[in-house]
């Protein structure tokens, strides 16, 4: 796969993200679906039990490694990621901690174009962030 970073700005870079990228060549996709800071508890009603509650960096970093095991599952890894969409709870926070995606991210070699968003609630009370990827190879 061939990736073309698209950067009329440049300010990206040093968030780890291009504006854009222009991907040719893949022939697989993989969309997750938004990866939270969740164990596995046959104890509880919804079989999950939320890690690192009121913890933000915690929970970035327990959602991450989630998005490693579901790329790991795929046959995939972070290098094939194409974009990130980020959704917290606590925008100021998430910016805060940013360092715990760039120390992610980084070692792949890759600025995957991204989005924050700041929502009023995540799933459960206890969840402050949640994070989706795509990606491609």
């Amino acid at each position: 796969m061939k990736r073309t970073a698209i950067n009329p700005v440049t300010w990206g870079a040093a968030y780890g993200m291009d504006q854009g990228q222009v991907t040719e060549g893949a022939k697989r996709v993989l969309r997750t679906s938004g990866q939270v800071a969740f164990r596995d508890d046959p104890e509880s009603e919804l079989g999950v039990a939320v890690t690192n509650p009121g913890n933000l960096r915690g929970q970035m970093q327990d959602a991450l490694a989630n998005i490693d095991a579901v790329l790991d599952e795929a046959g995939m890894g972070r290098g094939d990621i194409v974009h990130a969409h980020f959704f917290t709870t606590d925008i100021d926070g998430f910016l805060e901690n940013y360092d715990v995606y760039m120390e992610w991210i980084g070692p792949a070699g890759i600025r995957p174009p991204q989005s924050l968003l700041g929502v009023q609630r995540l799933v459960l009370p206890d969840l402050l962030v949640e994070i989706e990827v795509t990606a491609a190879q």
